[in-house]
């Protein structure tokens, strides 16, 4: 029987190692790289555009010819965020991500009565706070575009305030 030395037996095993590792590579699955995240100003653009159709949603409720002009400037901010929203993938991602809250309605507005100007103020006035904190990092386009919707809105807060 012939004697192995221990660098001979070190240098074996370090081969045999190597050639399971280049097997096990071969066998190995392929999967698919990962579904790239969805794009942040994309998130906001959805969530805008949600908030967006529940303003005009209330505003539409509250059947006020004086109202009237208020609901046709968001319908306008409305479309100028549809405008700007990519095209939706063909097949949706699940994201965990969680959106910024937008403004809801309260009241009556929120089980389904018409609401009232306090309710349609408070409305504005959230969401014209809201929009200092959504322009942080996004495209100098949309931060331009946020900050003018949030300067209707205010002005909205305000013209509603004196009507009460």
């Amino acid at each position: 029987m012939r004697s192995v030395s221990r660098r001979a037996l070190l240098r074996g095993g370090a081969l045999g190692v190597a050639a399971v590792t280049v097997t096990g590579c071969a066998t190995e699955e392929r999967v698919p790289p990962a579904a790239a995240p969805p794009d942040p100003e994309t998130l906001l653009l959805r969530e805008l555009i949600a908030g967006k159709e529940r303003t005009v949603a209330l505003y539409a409720s509250a059947a006020s010819a004086r109202l009237e002009p208020f609901r046709q400037r968001h319908e306008a901010h409305l479309a100028e965020l549809r405008r700007r929203l990519p095209p939706a993938p063909p097949a949706p991602a699940a994201t965990s991500a969680t959106p910024a809250p937008t403004p809801s309605p309260s009241g009556s507005a929120a089980q389904g009565g018409s609401p009232s100007v306090r309710t349609l103020r408070d409305l504005e006035r959230r969401a014209a706070a809201l929009r200092t904190r959504q322009i942080e990092g996004v495209s100098p386009p949309l931060a331009q575009l946020l900050a003018s919707i949030g300067a209707c809105e205010a002005a909205h807060a305000v013209a509603l305030s004196r009507s009460l």
